[in-house]
């Protein structure tokens, strides 16, 4: 007999602690967020210790009718559903969520992006419709006549995007990054949006699509690479130094008060530059004077027509607009000629530009030459090139 009142003991105490306090009751549930958007995942965490009943194996709760776990919206709900604990003897119970949104085209190709429905016993089964701006509470029927809850909001949120860098260089790789949660629309496979690129050389640019970083990350990033010499294709923009480009994407998930149906272009810029300086993108590489046949020649007369020929190159691999201009002065410092050229110049082409001279009177000169971008943008392609000449 006493024996056997070892043994009711024994058992007494072995399930002492697995009956639920019914008067502190103890099971907090916690999300991943505090905001969701309509087609996330939610991780659900329920701290449940006194319904960790056999320490030797995984535990479940929440599949019970009698004490439920419930995951709802304001017209759907999940019950009851299965969450389980996370290692023997633990007392953290969890399982996942898939929200499946609304029927909406949130890319603009005219079909929906998404399946919405309502199925799954956990504890990763779950798929959960949901709208726009929805709320989504989680409840636990900790004991009788005890329910334990947690709220969270649904909500679609402004997009953003942005280059990896201010400023690139023409043999870099561009790297645009689109952060919009609201694409994430496969919570468990990566998704892709498109971004519209373009710069002042390719006003028409290229559709390039952005693909997400992580399975249920919510950033988009697209690769570009630039050209000088092709047009735009794939992945490939036509693009060079001094261009702006820009990054446009378009938005179609905008959150209260706008309404399912408003659009917003969300852009991005960055500056092309050059590894080579601006005052080193052009060389004149000579100045000489030549006869009317072209030979060139050492010594001048007053009255001789002669040509001023400058010898020039780009020393960039992409074609260069330019002006070059000529600037005569006498001894006395007066200016007695100047004149300009335009044109452009293809990739790493030498070229010679010449202007016809002649001096009226003999004197020491000086002829100055200056390459611009135009008359426009003084800026300077070349440093001057200086040549004294005397004139008998």
């Amino acid at each position: 007999m006493l024996a056997l009142i070892g043994v009711v003991f024994l058992v007494i105490g072995a399930y002492a602690e697995q009956i639920p306090d019914y008067n502190k009751p103890y099971a907090p549930i916690y999300t991943d967020k505090e905001v969701y958007s309509w087609t996330d995942k939610i991780r659900i965490t329920i701290a449940a210790p006194s319904w960790n009943e056999n320490k030797y194996g995984i535990d479940s709760i929440g599949d019970d009718a009698s004490h439920p776990v419930k995951i709802s919206t304001s017209s759907h709900s999940l019950e009851p559903y299965r969450l389980t604990e996370t290692a023997p003897n633990s007392g953290i119970f969890t399982g996942e969520v898939v929200l499946t949104g609304f029927l909406h085209d949130a890319d603009g190709d005219g079909q929906s992006d998404t399946q919405p429905r309502t199925m799954g016993v956990g504890p990763t089964s779950g798929l959960l419709e949901t709208k726009r701006d929805d709320g989504i509470t989680i409840s636990f029927e900790f004991a009788d006549g005890v329910v334990l809850t947690k709220s969270v909001k649904v909500s679609w949120n402004f997009a953003e995007i942005e280059f990896s860098n201010p400023n690139y260089l023409v043999t870099d790789q561009v790297v645009i990054q689109v952060r919009d949660a609201d694409m994430n629309l496969n919570p468990e496979s990566l998704d892709q949006v498109n971004v519209d690129v373009s710069s002042d050389s390719d006003s028409a640019g290229i559709s390039v699509a952005a693909t997400e970083t992580g399975e249920d990350s919510g950033i988009f990033e697209a690769l570009v690479v630039l050209t000088q010499t092709n047009d735009s294709s794939g992945n490939r923009l036509l693009a060079i130094p001094g261009n702006t480009i820009t990054a446009r994407y378009e938005d179609r998930t905008l959150p209260s008060p706008y309404s399912i149906s408003d659009e917003q272009d969300v852009m991005a810029k960055s500056i092309i530059g050059s590894n080579i300086p601006d005052i080193e993108k052009i060389t004149v590489i000579d100045l000489y004077i030549a006869d009317s046949s072209g030979k060139q020649i050492t010594e001048l007369r007053s009255d001789q027509r002669v040509q001023i020929v400058n010898n020039i190159q780009n020393n960039e691999g992409y074609p260069q607009e330019f002006t070059c201009i000529i600037q005569i002065s006498d001894s006395q410092d007066s200016v007695i000629l100047l004149s300009w050229i335009g044109g452009e110049l293809s990739p790493g082409q030498n070229f010679e530009v010449s202007q016809s001279w002649t001096p009226t009177k003999s004197d020491n000169y000086k002829i100055e030459t200056f390459v611009w971008k135009s008359l426009g943008d003084a800026r300077p392609l070349s440093t001057s090139y200086v040549k004294s000449v005397y004139v008998e």
